[in-house]
């Protein structure tokens, strides 16, 4: 059985924005260390790297490929396009060992395969989104209790990071900086999608924009995405890309899920056999990201673990302190 025309369109555009995501990430990990050299480092707080063009292009990239991502899920369905996501993962761990000489260890490997393999089990078996038709519907859904109570707990975790953990452990533990990411990240998905919904509509000739609700979406929007790039850029100017990169997928991904899940309740239409399968998906991405902490290092550290070559000094004399300190 071939593939519909929009199916096929979606498909071309969802492996599209992986590859620009996915490279996207490399180009801004080169202008942050290039900018790096010549002030401060973002992950010390600089931004240096805002004078950087290579930073520019990878932003640019990034951009193209949300939007090719927006663009796909207005011809293909979800389940077809949301696990090509994981494209982006792969495309930035092979790049990043070939362009910025960044290894991944073997076990690194099989962490990233065991978090895209959860990945795709939660999003193969989420709950199907009911159809919305105006923005007040996505407004409705947000003042609810359990959205905003969401909402709340989001915000609460984001800033005990940010003001508690970024200054003790930020550099060190790179699932602050991503937390961070990701929770927001989740916000900015369904907000994203009011925004999207808002401009289909308008091209529909019925204009949304004319409703305050819509520019609340909007702002949110553009408050969530300014905390994300902030804390993305301090991750990816600290830690190993290949590392980051399915991490964040897949914190995104389980956020980004819990928070739809809660605001359309689209859960109440789930079969125990679909929430057993999102469970085993969890798990999966649980263990493959305590791997991926595990393993980080290991090809790093290789070398360092190596016993340098005794040589012996010329000017050494064995003087019998020299002789009873070795015995």
């Amino acid at each position: 059985m071939g593939l519909s025309p929009d199916n096929f369109h979606g498909l071309t555009l969802a492996v599209s924005s992986s590859i620009f995501i996915g490279a996207s990430f490399i180009m801004k990990k080169k202008g942050l260390i290039k900018a790096g050299t010549k002030g401060i480092r973002a992950g010390s707080g600089g931004y240096t790297y805002l004078y950087e063009p290579l930073w520019w292009v990878g932003m640019i990239s990034m951009i193209v490929g949300e939007i090719a991502n927006f663009a796909a899920y207005a011809f293909a369905p979800a389940i077809l396009v949301t696990p090509l996501g994981a494209l982006s993962i792969i495309v930035s761990a092979v790049l990043a060992h070939f362009v910025l000489e960044e290894k991944l260890h073997i076990f690194g490997v099989l962490g990233c395969a065991l978090c895209v393999v959860g990945s795709i089990s939660i999003v193969l078996h989420a709950p199907q989104e009911k159809p919305i038709h105006s923005v007040k519907q996505v407004w409705q859904h947000a003042t609810q209790p359990g959205f905003i109570i969401y909402t709340f707990l989001v915000l609460i975790v984001v800033a005990v990071l940010i003001f508690r953990y970024v200054p003790r452990y930020g550099h060190t533990h790179m699932v602050v900086y991503v937390g961070i990411c990701s929770l927001m990240g989740s916000l900015t998905v369904m907000s994203v999608k009011a925004v999207g919904i808002a401009l289909k509509l308008t091209f529909s000739e019925m204009n949304q924009f004319k409703y305050f609700e819509t520019w609340v979406f909007v702002l949110v929007v553009t408050v969530c995405c300014v905390f994300q790039l902030n804390y993305l850029n301090k991750a990816l100017d600290t830690f190993n890309t290949a590392i980051i990169a399915p991490v964040y997928y897949v914190m995104f991904t389980i956020f980004t899920i819990l928070a739809s899940v809660i605001l359309f309740k689209d859960w109440e239409s789930q079969s125990g056999a679909q929430i057993v399968t999102e469970l085993c998906g969890f798990i999966t991405i649980l263990s493959g990201t305590f791997l991926l902490h595990k393993t980080k290092d290991m090809g790093n550290d290789a070398s360092k673990d190596k016993d340098p070559p005794l040589v012996e000094s010329p000017n050494h004399v064995d003087t019998p302190s020299n002789t009873d300190s070795q015995r």
